[in-house]
């Protein structure tokens, strides 16, 4: 493919034991098992990059292997092919994917992946909360069960989709990459996927524009280290607090402490993430954005991103991006 994800900035692992490999992507991209004949000896690579709450990871085992994922509970797996084959089998489907096409595995969705002895591959791994955020932005209507994609597309007829990652992957890859310009990108991410792929949310906007959500997600956003109370965003909305639920479950799908919670969390993310931010502990960060109960913020966090907070902070500390 022409297109150039991730570069050796990124590399994690080259030529090692697919174990030490598999380990790692169970940590931070997701939980899989991976099964090969013992007899051989495999060399994997993998390059691995975060930008914001996005995962990027390039990975080969270097010999055929199946790999069986049970899914993810709040996170998308897009997976781009580069090289080699990829026999796919879930949602009572099969497809032997190949270099140019695109699975997309939504949670909770079992995968049964076998790898030919050439398989190069990318993935990204996207929150939830980040595609029901583009719903609401975009007011477009998600269903009660959650964003849910048909698995196979093909990246030809997705224009300018591939020049896109590679944007996101060079970005991930700068020393300096600003906190606003990695919330940009991964906005424009989840907004393109809703944009481009077949799913069942209906992408046509509400017949009505709703000034008063747009008015309370600003506010939130102006205010979003300040402990903000349910009675001051009704009255911003010029509604009651019970209508003011009915407004978020309407337009974000969810009620407005945990859209309130999900966009703290999501900036505590980028600051952990970001090199420039000089951070000095995980509980600075989390106090600033009103987390008291710093037990529940990592359980939160940990259910978001399949990570603690300490292992995002740790991961740009290792690759020497922050003193």
């Amino acid at each position: 493919m022409g297109i150039h994800l991730l570069s050796e900035k990124s590399r994690i692992f080259v030529n090692s034991d697919p174990y030490a490999v598999s380990d790692y992507v169970n940590q931070h991209i997701g939980t899989h098992n991976i099964h090969w004949p013992k007899s051989r000896r495999l060399e994997a690579n993998l390059n691995h990059s975060t930008l914001g709450s996005l995962e990027l990871c390039r990975i080969s085992y270097g010999g055929s292997v199946r790999v069986i994922s049970p899914g993810l509970e709040t996170c998308y797996h897009l997976q781009v092919l580069l090289k080699g084959h990829c026999l796919w089998s879930g949602c009572g489907q099969k497809h032997d994917f190949a270099p140019g096409e695109l699975l997309l595995i939504n949670p909770d969705e079992r995968a049964d992946l076998t790898y030919s002895e050439d398989c190069e591959k990318f993935i990204l791994k996207l929150p939830s909360v980040v595609l029901d955020r583009a719903c609401s932005e975009s007011y477009w209507n998600k269903p009660s069960e959650g964003v849910r994609f048909t698995p196979r597309h093909n990246l030809q007829q997705l224009n300018g989709f591939i020049n896109l990652l590679g944007l996101v992957c060079d970005e991930a890859e700068r020393n300096k990459s600003m906190p606003r310009v990695q919330e940009y990108y991964t906005g424009l991410i989840a907004t393109k996927l809703l944009e481009m792929l077949d799913s069942n949310v209906s992408r046509d906007a509400f017949s009505e524009s709703c000034p008063s959500f747009e008015r309370v997600v600003q506010f939130i956003d102006n205010n979003i280290k300040e402990n903000i109370g349910i009675e001051r965003m009704a009255e911003l909305a010029l509604m009651s607090p019970r209508s003011l639920y009915t407004l978020f479950e309407k337009h974000a799908g969810t009620t407005p402490k945990n859209y309130i919670r999900n966009r703290k969390l999501e900036c505590v993310r980028a600051r952990l993430s970001d090199p420039s931010a000089n951070v000095r502990s995980v509980t600075e960060v989390a106090l600033d954005y009103g987390f008291f109960h710093l037990g529940r913020f990592a359980e939160n966090y940990r259910s978001t991103y399949l990570e603690h907070p300490s292992d995002t902070l740790r991961r740009i500390k290792i690759k020497g991006l922050v003193p």
